[in-house]
């Protein structure tokens, strides 16, 4: 059980982390990283309708989730 706790209280710091970055992303006009309209993101807009797919911001969070869970996996042994 202890482990559990451990990991539990790592895992909501890692989440209040990464909300309080995505909060003061949102506020801040000038931030470098903008989640969803990254370069390589597909956007197509046409007549009737517009088009859009992540794709690079799919493959950075995919990455990023993966090194924490390695990270998690990692202080857990």
């Amino acid at each position: 059980m202890r482990e559990l706790g451990r990991m539990m209280i790592f895992a909501g710091a890692a989440l209040a982390a990464v909300g309080a970055l995505v909060w003061l992303a949102a506020r801040r006009e000038g931030f470098p990283l903008r989640l969803g309209r990254l370069p390589g993101d597909i956007a197509v807009q046409g007549k009737h309708g517009s088009f859009y797919f992540p794709v690079v911001t799919c493959i950075l969070l995919s990455v990023v989730l993966t090194l924490i869970l390695w990270l998690v996996q990692w202080l857990k042994r």
